[in-house]
């Protein structure tokens, strides 16, 4: 059913605990994590770092949580192609504490798109097209200016800061969940204009892929 962006929320994690060694990742159509003692819970979102490269900085909430294994929801590392056997390990690290960002407004998005390489062979006339991987997903929006102080600025403030991997979170009205690995800048200087909220601008540069649940 389509929906619209009214009513969604936008959240960052302000806090990401200490990481944790994996020590087996599992070719699967939802992979399985083997990381010791994690002390994980069902529902948590976590950031994977891995051998894999398709799978290195992305989030995921994860399921069938045992004391030293659990699932990452969506991870499809089936393709012993593209996830080598025995070459994905690395660390996980776990979401702790999530804060919303209020006033949001204008949020745009952009990347993710394929990159097209054109080539031609000498002995034709035609050029041909292949795709060569994926454009750098970027997001923007703004928030009311007046908003300092809030919980949601001063996290924004504090990431910008130190410029540390963090995660957005969109959950739209419906339930969706959007996952973002990502960086984040906010930049105070006041946007200004006749007729309108004055607002500041939040630059958000992706990490890799998002992660989309239905609910």
């Amino acid at each position: 059913m389509a929906r619209t962006p009214s009513g969604t929320t936008l959240w960052v994690a302000s806090t990401i605990a200490a990481s944790k060694a994996t020590t087996i990742v599992t070719n699967a159509a939802e992979a399985v994590v083997t990381s010791v003692a994690h002390g994980y819970t069902n529902g948590d979102i976590v950031e994977i770092q891995s051998g894999w490269g398709r799978l290195h900085k992305r989030a995921f909430r994860i399921k069938g949580v045992t004391v030293d294994t659990f699932t990452l929801e969506g991870a499809d590392t089936t393709s012993t192609t593209f996830f080598p056997a025995g070459t994905g390990v690395g660390s996980v690290r776990k979401v702790s504490a999530w804060t919303q960002i209020t006033t949001v407004m204008n949020p745009q998005s952009s990347g993710g798109e394929p990159k097209q390489v054109n080539y031609k062979f000498l002995e034709s006339d035609v050029e041909y097209t292949i795709n060569d991987g994926f454009t750098p997903i970027t997001r923007s929006f703004n928030i009311d200016a007046d908003s300092i102080g809030s919980p949601g600025y001063t996290a924004l403030k504090t990431l910008t800061d130190v410029q540390t991997d963090t995660i957005m979170r969109n959950i739209a009205k419906s339930g969706a969940i959007t996952l973002l690995p990502c960086t984040v800048a906010l930049n105070e200087e006041e946007v200004m204009q006749e007729g309108q909220v004055t607002m500041l601008r939040v630059s958000v540069s992706g990490n890799n892929r998002s992660t989309r649940y239905a609910s």
